[in-house]
């Protein structure tokens, strides 16, 4: 009898990490890079995603949809979630395992706007990417694009394949910028149920976001 082979988890399409959308295929195969190396290619697609899709954490939508690698392409922008999310549906297409980890942190990069909302410092379920490479699996995170860290003076986050990219603890000017308080884990999929929990918990006027511009809030604030 014939068995057909079964996908790890790590590397399986779901309706969040939605590998197998034609958009996600078409951005994993235009930013791999020439190289035939796996570390390679996940180098290439880590800077496509940082900086090609803008950070915008007013962008927050909790359904499987709006959290989808497809969407965050289809906006041009997405927050530490969804642009993890595309992250490791890019490399889940070219058949690098890639997961979701998630830790809570208290982010001094915010807006005013956003710290009136959220009545606080800390990201809950702050997300980066797992991928394996080598047999190891290393931390990256894509969120903060390049011209978002120059704005605020932020170090930005580089991902040579070889060791874990996380948050400076400080930023240029020797100024607290993130601290990890708590980690939650790396999942194959958004462990969405608990996330919304969380966010219902602590984060009840988030939806006054509304149709906020998290740019404009940006320029102003970082108006010399």
């Amino acid at each position: 009898m014939f068995l057909m082979p079964v996908t790890p988890p790590s590397l399986s399409s779901t309706t969040i990490v939605n590998a197998d959308h034609p958009e996600v295929i078409a951005f994993a195969h235009a930013h791999r890079g020439s190289a035939a190396d796996p570390r390679s290619q996940a180098v290439s697609l880590y800077y496509a995603v940082r900086d090609s899709i803008r950070y915008d954490p007013y962008e927050l939508d909790l359904t499987p949809q709006g959290l989808s690698a497809s969407r965050v392409l289809q906006t041009g922008r997405g927050w530490c979630v969804t642009k993890s999310v595309l992250l490791a549906a890019v490399c889940r297409v070219v058949s690098i395992p890639a997961r979701l980890g998630f830790a809570d942190v208290r982010n001094h990069l915010s807006t005013e706007r956003l710290r009136q909302t959220m009545k606080t410092d800390v990201f809950y379920w702050h997300g980066y990417t797992a991928i394996q490479l080598d047999g190891q699996w290393l931390k990256a995170t894509p969120a903060f694009n390049i011209e978002l860290c120059d704005r605020f003076g932020m170090l930005p986050l580089e991902f040579d394949g070889t060791a874990d990219s996380i948050y400076h603890p400080f930023d240029r000017a020797g100024n607290r910028h993130m601290e990890y308080l708590n980690l939650r884990g790396e999942h194959d999929d958004v462990p969405l149920a608990d996330m919304r929990a969380t966010f219902a918990e602590h984060y009840a006027h988030m939806s006054r976001l509304g149709d906020a511009d998290f740019d404009a809030d940006v320029a102003l604030e970082t108006a010399s």
